[in-house]
């Protein structure tokens, strides 16, 4: 369905992405949780949300995601906007709220041809070695997320596979927001051979008391502040591990935390 057959439907305004209507989604995912977001959404998706703020035009993003519904007659009025517009993705604004968006635009999708999906290429190197290092702030929520989508962009111009990037990005983007939201700052390396990527974090900061613990979808020590950013459900952890290949931590309270993820190319 195209993004202007669900802007219809909604009766919406377009924030962002006015050339970008044609956009074929699909699927439609309704949540104001990011970490679900990223736990549960599925590439080629429109976002259904009330959470107006570039972090969940970011999480969209990094999910592969084509374009978000804003709901409730929200607008976003940070960075969303640009991000969107260098990402192409289409932000849409609807007054109704997330219950009467979802029942119209299944109507919607039950009128009209469901398009055919693109099947997505697969691309293989057969040369290339790359190593790059960036770095993160903590609590710079306003930049969280850059590092991430720098990630992405390195990818994608070496011509992986999209399935093997969205993986990728979405594990780094986890770590990126837990070093903002938990550490001081941290060191992000970026390694890629003909076998693998190699993604490791090496944060400053308090460290995690118990791994174990840690790695338990749910277990979280989020502040309120996070959680109305849509983080903190502590699903963080557990969605690195499961979009990853290989996955280690090793944490030394008072000093730190090192992750490590890789992926089999």
């Amino acid at each position: 369905m195209e993004m202007r057959v669900i802007k219809d439907a909604l009766g919406a305004s377009v924030i962002e992405g006015e050339n970008r209507l044609n956009t074929v989604v699909e699927y439609v995912y309704a949540s104001d949780l990011m970490s679900d977001v990223l736990a549960f959404g599925r590439s080629n998706s429109v976002l259904l949300t009330g959470l107006a703020t570039q972090q969940a035009v970011i999480s969209a993003h990094m999910a592969e995601f084509k374009g978000i519904v804003f709901v409730r007659g929200k607008k976003p009025k940070d960075g969303s906007c640009k991000f969107a517009r260098d990402s192409h993705m289409v932000l849409l604004c609807a007054d109704m709220d997330m219950y009467e968006a979802c029942i119209r635009v299944e109507s919607a999708a039950r009128q009209t041809d469901p398009a055919a999906g693109t099947k997505l290429a697969e691309h293989k190197a057969e040369e290339m070695l790359l190593s790059n290092e960036l770095f993160i702030e903590g609590s710079d929520f306003a930049n969280a997320g850059m590092v991430s989508t720098e990630v992405k962009s390195i990818l994608k111009k070496i011509g992986l596979d999209p399935r093997l990037i969205r993986r990728v990005a979405i594990s780094t983007y986890e770590g990126e927001m837990n070093v903002v939201m938990h550490a001081e700052r941290a060191k992000v390396k970026l390694s890629v051979t003909p076998r693998h990527i190699e993604i490791v974090i090496d944060d400053e900061g308090k460290g995690i008391p118990d791994v174990e613990l840690a790695m338990q979808e749910g277990f979280t020590t989020a502040t309120e502040e996070m959680r109305a950013m849509g983080f903190g459900s502590g699903m963080g952890l557990p969605n690195i591990k499961k979009n990853s290949d290989e996955m280690e931590i090793k944490s030394e309270v008072g000093k730190g935390t090192r992750l490590e993820m890789r992926f089999f190319i």
